[in-house]
């Protein structure tokens, strides 16, 4: 297996050095830093968090801060998401599109006060979009990455661990909300939300020095909870059908294709840049969707493509994310279908690299 050459590019986040203590088998490239992705197995990672707690170094998840007096008006430009009952300690998942309304990000908004937001970004250089917004329209705002990496605590016993660490008054978090807690004299942001459908929070800690003190502390409180470190599970987030912004959509996708029309409020979201475009959109419908499909046959093989779907002799769609589910005891995936053939139920094949058809269908039982 190749290596990944270290360079000034590519940047480590402030928890790496737990990270490899904790045995991270492989990496991957996200928002130009390191990003884990197995720790044991992907199996054995899967089975953990679905029953204990683990400890994510999501770094990557890096923010683009907007603070100033045209922070609101900006943050409306940037998604179709109709952003006016948004009040200080909500989190907003906010499709963000560009002036054809084309996805361009899929991030957590945190609204921190009247005229300050952070964005929690997808895997792709949103910060040159928002600024380049704020020059070309004059916008009284300043934007800036600042130094926040987030650590994701993930499963169902994350309540338990994280009341430990921050106190009791972390249980009465809602979702998709968030709250100031202590940790060693310094205030964070602490959220309930997280990248799995197994519950839990992300802390978003502010300056990399208490970084290290806060893993150890995380694991010294959860020894007796069967604290793992883990990240990201490619089989728990297919199954969720939680969607990952590069693989299962691109610019070249519009919210409406992706599933995620209820996130546009384009009729009262003025001001959004792609605002014309997907007006269009909403009108006319997609004419292709993402749906969740099951593989028949045994475990497909991992690649770094997507695989066709056909109708015939005809493609009609293709798989952007595919894993066996030990639970569901099938092959889950994620696709982008036509119209034509999206409908519950509709037989369909898959065509698997070495031209490999698997016979398929269009799926609902394992997204919840």
């Amino acid at each position: 297996m190749a290596l990944i050459s270290p360079s000034r590019r590519l940047r480590r986040t402030p928890f790496s050095e737990g990270v490899e203590a904790a045995g991270a088998k492989s990496y991957t490239v996200y928002n130009h830093m390191l990003l884990p992705t197995v720790f044991r197995s992907v199996e054995e990672d899967y089975r953990h968090l679905k029953s204990a707690v683990q400890v994510w170094d999501v770094s990557v998840e890096r923010q683009v801060e907007l603070r100033g007096p045209d922070a609101k008006r900006l943050m409306q430009m940037l998604t179709p998401r109709d952003l006016r009952g948004m009040t200080p300690g909500q989190c907003y998942y906010v499709p963000i599109v560009d002036e054809t309304g084309g996805m361009l990000n899929d991030p957590v908004a945190l609204k921190l006060a009247e005229n300050r937001y952070w964005i929690s970004i997808a895997d792709s250089d949103l910060l040159f979009w928002v600024k380049g917004l704020a020059n070309g329209y004059r916008l009284d705002v300043l934007i800036d990455e600042p130094d926040v990496s987030p650590l994701a605590v993930q499963g169902p016993k994350s309540d338990d661990l994280m009341a430990r660490v921050f106190g009791e008054a972390v249980r009465d978090l809602r979702f998709f909300r968030f709250g100031w807690f202590d940790f060693q004299g310094r205030s964070l942001v602490v959220a309930r939300s997280g990248y799995s459908k197994q519950g839990g929070f992300e802390i978003y800690v502010d300056g990399a020095d208490i970084a290290m003190p806060l893993w150890h502390a995380l694991f010294e409180a959860g020894a007796d909870l069967d604290v793992h470190a883990g990240c990201p599970n490619a089989i728990e987030r297919i199954e969720g059908g939680l969607l990952s912004y590069g693989n299962d959509m691109t610019r070249e996708n519009t919210p409406h294709e992706c599933g995620l029309g209820r996130f546009c409020n384009t009729q009262t979201a003025i001001g959004c840049v792609g605002r014309d475009a997907l007006l269009r959109v909403a009108k006319d419908g997609p004419v292709q969707q993402i749906r969740p499909i099951q593989i028949e046959g045994g475990k497909v093989p991992n690649s770094d493509r997507a695989w066709p779907i056909m109708a015939g002799q005809v493609q009609i769609g293709q798989v952007t994310s595919a894993a066996w589910s030990p639970d569901f005891e099938t092959n889950v995936a994620i696709g982008m279908v036509r119209m034509t053939h999206w409908e519950l139920g509709t037989d369909i094949d898959v065509l698997l690299p070495g031209n490999e058809v698997r016979a398929a269908v269009v799926y609902r039982v394992f997204w919840n």
